[in-house]
């Protein structure tokens, strides 16, 4: 069985394993994790722990993740070329990330080894922007933010959409994608399409938001694709 799940910001562990198992999801399946495992909440790095040493979890970038790897300078070893090297785009990066809950992230990362510290880095380097899976007749497409339209309204192909595009893209609830494929996505959570949808996956005819608001204190969710059933705490 193939899961999806997204937006984990930081929430401790202890929720994401009791999800994964209301699932019985086990050695034999897959999950996805469409980004944002980090910040807000203090437990990002652990999360990105689980994944990392987890052979059948795979995460997909965030526009966290990015912010992030943006400002991986930060853990550089401290000389007078890092030193010299620190500019306004890189202040304005590191602004950009604390006010969006980066402060718990980088308190975790400073409390790893350094050892540690770079192999998290590093595979957060490897993380793809997108992935696609194909089960039985359906198609999906899975990306954090979404796809952006071209001025027709048309869907744009992934080879002309921008990285930033697929990280920080907010779809409305009247965006039509691909009738193809299924679009499958988090970063905006359910609970901003109207409180009906708070805490709750959100499916259209073509695309599937799972963020159900692990960010703002709710729990987040798992998706299984096979018959796409829906898993809560």
């Amino acid at each position: 069985m193939v899961y999806v799940s997204s937006d984990w910001h930081g929430i401790p562990l202890e929720f994401i394993e009791k999800l994964l198992k209301k699932a019985d999801f086990s050695d034999d399946d897959f999950l996805f994790v469409l980004g944002d495992v980090i910040d807000r909440g203090e437990n990002g790095v652990e999360l990105i722990k689980k994944i990392m040493f987890a052979p059948n979890i795979k995460l997909i970038r965030g526009n966290h993740e990015e912010m992030l790897l943006s400002c991986s300078f930060l853990f550089d070893e401290i000389t007078e070329d890092t030193v010299n090297d620190f500019n306004v785009s890189k202040m304005l990066s590191l602004r950009n990330w604390q006010h969006n809950g980066g402060d718990a992230t980088i308190g975790g990362l400073i409390g790893e080894t350094v050892e540690m510290r770079n192999m998290i880095l590093d595979f957060l380097w490897e993380t793809p922007f997108y992935d696609t899976v194909s089960l039985g007749e359906r198609d999906f497409l899975l990306v954090h933010g979404g796809l952006p339209l071209d001025e027709n309204g048309r869907i744009m192909r992934l080879s002309e959409c921008s990285e930033h595009d697929l990280l920080w893209i907010r779809p409305e609830l009247t965006t039509r994608y691909s009738e193809d494929f299924i679009t499958v996505l988090g970063h905006t959570p359910t609970s901003f399409y109207g409180k009906e949808y708070q805490g709750k996956i959100l499916k259209t005819d073509t695309w599937v938001n799972v963020d159900t608001g692990a960010a703002y204190g709710l729990y987040p969710c798992l998706l299984r694709l096979d018959d796409m059933q829906e898993f809560y705490l």
